[in-house]
């Protein structure tokens, strides 16, 4: 099955999953400096997406904007990955595509371990894009362990490309961060993406 029909009752009972939702999860982080690139970028295209409010333009505008400038900031550290299949275990059901993948390897031509941030666009609806975001860092989790990687947290966020919504998975546990960011604060987004992928080493 793809990962956009998992439910949370399904992945509790399929992979003993528990979830947390009370943990804000990066109150700790302190801001960073956007590129002055991507602080363009919203100032010319953060109205038209709004305006033209569908789910393409706000990934294209707004979403693939912030992950691109993240990519070129890390260019020695990360690599970023849009709408590739990412198919891991087809008897979970754990395959399907993904809108975004970033990694914590330089390596471009083929997604490389660890993959560590799967972000999830959705249109309007945070919540309703959890169950997929889950189910993908499931997979991620095992996609690094069969690459030899050890266990170490995995991240992902749904967002709107207005609200972002971050997620972290460790041990069996799904954290789903208690605190929501908007693309108004694109300098907290920056900051808890370079902490996630840079910061908490493996």
């Amino acid at each position: 099955m793809p990962y956009s029909d998992f439910t949370i009752p399904e992945l509790k009972k399929r992979f003993g999953l528990s979830i947390n939702e009370e943990t804000n999860l990066f109150n700790h982080i302190a801001e960073v400096e956007i590129p002055a690139t991507l602080a363009d970028i919203l100032r010319r295209w953060l109205s038209l997406s709004l305006n033209l409010n569908t789910e393409k333009a706000r990934s294209e505008l707004i979403i693939a904007p912030m992950l691109t400038e993240f990519k070129l900031l890390y260019s020695d550290k990360v690599s970023l990955f849009s709408g590739i299949e990412f198919d891991v275990d087809d008897a979970a059901g754990l395959r399907g595509r993904c809108d975004y993948i970033l990694s914590r390897s330089p390596e471009q031509l083929a997604l490389t371990a660890p993959v560590c941030v799967l972000v999830e666009a959705k249109n309007e609806n945070i919540v309703a894009g959890i169950p997929q975001c889950l189910a993908e860092m499931l997979a991620a989790a095992k996609f690094n362990q069969s690459e030899g990687i050890p266990p170490f947290p995995v991240y992902g966020a749904v967002t709107t490309g207005i609200l972002w919504r971050f997620l972290k998975m460790c041990e069996g546990i799904a954290y789903v961060d208690s605190a929501e960011y908007t693309i108004y604060m694109p300098m907290k987004i920056f900051a808890i993406l370079t902490h996630i992928v840079i910061n908490d080493r493996i």
